[in-house]
């Protein structure tokens, strides 16, 4: 159970193109942003300036704001709109560090990854990237790409589910300069010596904290059973397909309906999911689901769809197109009760 961390971070490590002893798999998405940005920051000292997106899942920039506002008062965050070009637009001299998501969990976008960190590189700043809607549903090379550091769930294409731990990547070229700011006794070079003083771990296990949730790592270990067995070149080609096959459907099935495609047409800028927009988004979606369809809606008026290629099937794609349809022809939406505000969305 002690070794889940370091054991579950090495096979998920194929999925990014990452190396043994390159990724942990512990604590969440935020909590391993805030160690991989508070490292990142003391690996380039005497500069100020963090990069990050408009548009980026908000969790992202809030600890972003929190490290800069508790721990680096000097630094400013500068955010970027939606295209690559915006971000290489910011990144200067003065720039540390820049935090960005892989697919943006909004649209659907998927960054080039290599080249933005290229670009980041060329101004010697450092790129963190976080993945939680682009891994295990498309290939990911980090190593190839030259990244820093990387985060992500492993609860939505990895099939973790809720709860399931997160992961954090740091490129080996950076684990012996790289400190955890949180200096729990897990990530101690001897945890269960007990020492007064700490002394930090010399490999990835540094970035640990605390006694690893071990029922949490069950689902994720046996999915990636899964992912071991499967070729992310099918899956990928496969995702394009579905995604293809949706917004084919949804264009011959529902123009007049007032839906608009917010994700990218281009398989170079697409990730696994379709968001399409609304005025009436909520209730849409309300009743969507209530229909046996599951999307999630997302402010102020994204109705968004997450293609697995993993168990998500074309006649599943058209059943979902067909109740869209129904649901909207019917005016089932309307009904009040599926205008009434829900926590979880």
């Amino acid at each position: 159970w002690h070794n889940l961390p370091v054991t579950a971070g090495d096979r998920l490590a194929p999925l990014m193109g990452a190396a043994k002893g390159e990724v942990l798999a512990a604590d969440s998405t935020s909590v391993n942003l805030y160690k991989a940005f508070c490292a990142a920051m003391r690996l380039r000292p005497g500069r100020a300036k963090v990069v990050s997106e408009r548009n980026n899942f908000p969790t992202d920039v809030h600890i972003l704001q929190g490290a800069i506002a508790n721990v680096f008062p000097q630094a400013e965050l500068a955010l970027a709109d939606d295209s690559d070009e915006s971000v290489l637009s910011l990144i200067d001299a003065d720039t540390a560090v820049v935090c960005l998501s892989h697919v943006n969990y909004r649209s659907g976008r998927l960054r080039d990854m290599a080249a933005v960190t290229k670009a980041a590189h060329h101004a010697r700043a450092l790129v963190i990237w976080d993945l939680c809607h682009s891994l295990g549903a498309l290939p990911v090379d980090l190593n190839a790409c030259g990244a820093d550091f990387a985060v992500g769930c492993s609860y939505k294409y990895l099939n973790g589910g809720p709860g399931a731990p997160a992961w954090l990547f740091v490129a080996a070229r950076h684990l012996d300069a790289a400190h955890n700011p949180l200096t729990g006794w897990q990530g101690h070079e001897a945890p269960f010596g007990f020492e007064i003083d700490y002394r930090p771990a010399r490999t990835v296990e540094k970035f640990r904290v605390g006694t690893p949730p071990v029922l949490s790592y069950l689902p994720l270990l046996e999915s990636l059973a899964v992912f071991e067995a499967a070729d992310m070149a099918a899956l990928r080609a496969k995702s394009l397909a579905l995604t293809d096959f949706f917004i084919e459907l949804i264009e011959a099935k529902l123009g007049g309906h007032g839906l608009a495609l917010a994700t990218p047409r281009d398989h170079r800028e697409r990730g696994s999911q379709v968001a399409l927009t609304h005025a009436n988004g909520w209730p849409i979606m309300q009743a969507l689901i209530a229909c046996g369809v599951v999307g999630d809606f997302r402010a102020p008026d994204i109705l968004r769809f997450g293609f697995t290629p993993l168990y998500v099937g074309f006649e599943g794609v058209w059943g979902a197109v067909a109740t869209l349809e129904a649901v909207l022809a019917s005016g089932l939406w309307r009904e009040p009760r599926f205008f009434e505000r829900k926590l979880v969305t």
